[in-house]
C-alpha cells in the first residue's frame, strides 16, 4: 500500500507541475494582454473572464499539487510535544478529518456543478460546466491523498518542513552574542 500511494503521490505532481506552470504563465500573459489593451488600444472583453477561470482552476489544482508536496501550512505546536507514536496517531486522525471534509466539499461540487450546467460564461459562452467541474475533481483527489496518507501513515510534514529544531530561549542568537572587536 505504501508502494501505491507513493505511486499516485508521484503520478499526480509530475502531471500537475507542468499543468500549474502553464496556468500561471496563461494567468500571466492574459493579464497583460488585458492591461495592453485596455491602456493603448480597446479594452478585450474576454481577458477578465478568461483571468478569473484561470484563477479559480489554478486555486484548485494548487491545492492539489501542495497537498500532493506537503507544502500546505501545518501547525505542529501541539503534535511536537507528544511522543512519536502519539504524533503519529494525531496525524492519521487529522489525515481522517481531511478526507471526510474533501469528501463532503466534492458532494457539494458536484451538486452545485449540476445545478448549473445550464448557465454559460458571459462572454466566452462556455458552459459553466467546466469551470465548476475543477472543484469536485481536485476535491476528490485531494480526499483520495488524505486517505491514503492516513492508511499508510505517511509523513504529513514532507520535504517543506524539514526537521530544523526550534530556538529555545538559551540559544543565542546575533542580538546576544558578545561584542567582540571584529564587531561594529
Amino acid at each position: 500500500m505504501e508502494r501505491l500511494a507513493g505511486t499516485i503521490e508521484t503520478a499526480i505532481r509530475a502531471l500537475l507541475r507542468p499543468v500549474v506552470f502553464l496556468a500561471v504563465a496563461a494567468l500571466v500573459v492574459v493579464i497583460t494582454a488585458q492591461i495592453v489593451f485596455r491602456t493603448a488600444f480597446t479594452a478585450l472583453g474576454w481577458t477578465e473572464e478568461v483571468a478569473r477561470y484561470l484563477l479559480v482552476w489554478l486555486t484548485f489544482l494548487g491545492a492539489v499539487l501542495a497537498l500532493a508536496e506537503s507544502r500546505h501550512i501545518a501547525v505542529t505546536v501541539l503534535t511536537d510535544r507528544l511522543s512519536p507514536k502519539n504524533a503519529r496517531r494525531v496525524a492519521r486522525i487529522s489525515q481522517l478529518a481531511a478526507c471526510a471534509f474533501f469528501v463532503a466539499l466534492a458532494i457539494v461540487a458536484w451538486r452545485y456543478m449540476q445545478l448549473q450546467s445550464f448557465q454559460k460564461s458571459a462572454s466566452l459562452r462556455v458552459p459553466m460546466l467546466y469551470i465548476y467541474s475543477v472543484i469536485p475533481a481536485c476535491s476528490a483527489i485531494m480526499a483520495l491523498l488524505s486517505l491514503l496518507r492516513a492508511i499508510t501513515g505517511r509523513d504529513i510534514h514532507g520535504p517543506a518542513a524539514p526537521d530544523v529544531p526550534l530556538p529555545t530561549p538559551d540559544t543565542p542568537t546575533p542580538d546576544t552574542l558578545p561584542v567582540t572587536e571584529d564587531r561594529p
